[in-house]
């Protein structure tokens, strides 16, 4: 196996021309999923003056497991996932869209993905969105099954840096299949720990997919970002 499944993916880019945008934003699709997908949801947005990066992962998946497994089981992907977007946003500082500049944003695995990067990268952003995600973690805890993690056992949250003045989106349904609602405020907890300013919109009822109320309080965020 690859120890970089995800090194040379491909990258989609969309949106504003990085000449005339405000802000860039690096979109981070779900299992399953590609990143045309995201480029649809930042034309829903209704941003023109957004520049999009979008990489997609090899066989459309960042790790095998569930994001609350051990992080033995999901890796090389892990490592590699948070390599690329690491690589994409040194190229965007280069080009003068440094974090407080940058948008990560992702859904479900991605969300996943981009709350785990921003909270290791430990700087502020522009703004950080996970819909229908939660963090993952920097190692792993007791290994006792919990209820509450869907019978997984609970993860440490061990981070450097600051996110002073971030805003962080977090959006899930109240009955999540993959995401539990645990785990959505554990990461809510843990951003305003790291000092970002959180917003939590948990949704009544079964499901797991974007909802428009998601769409209208990330637009209000960038609309007032950088």
């Amino acid at each position: 196996m690859s120890q970089d499944p995800h090194g040379q993916g491909r990258l989609l880019t969309s949106g504003a021309p990085l000449s005339r945008a405000r802000l860039a934003m690096i979109m981070l699709h779900g299992r399953g999923g590609a990143p045309e997908d995201m480029a649809s949801l930042a034309g829903h947005l209704g941003l023109p003056d957004i520049a999009v990066r979008a990489p997609e992962a090899a066989g459309n998946s960042w790790w095998p497991d569930s994001f609350l497994a051990p992080l033995g089981r999901n890796q090389p992907g892990l490592a590699s996932a948070l390599g690329v977007i690491g690589k994409i946003a040194e190229q965007l500082a280069k080009e003068g869209f440094g974090p407080e500049r940058t948008v990560l944003l992702g859904f479900s695995q991605g969300a996943c993905l981009a709350l785990e990067y921003a909270a290791r990268a430990g700087t502020r952003f522009a703004c950080v969105a996970g819909l229908s995600g939660g963090l993952i973690g920097t190692g792993d805890g007791d290994g006792e099954a919990d209820p509450a993690l869907y019978n997984h056992g609970g993860k440490t949250f061990d981070y450097d840096g600051r996110l002073d003045g971030t805003p962080v989106l977090l959006g899930c349904h109240e009955h999540d299949p993959h995401i539990p609602l645990a785990r959505v405020k554990t990461s809510a907890k843990v951003f305003s720990d790291l000092g970002a300013v959180v917003t939590t919109q948990i949704y009544p009822g079964s499901g797991h997919g974007i909802v428009e109320d998601e769409i209208r309080a990330l637009r209000r965020i960038l609309n007032t970002s950088a």
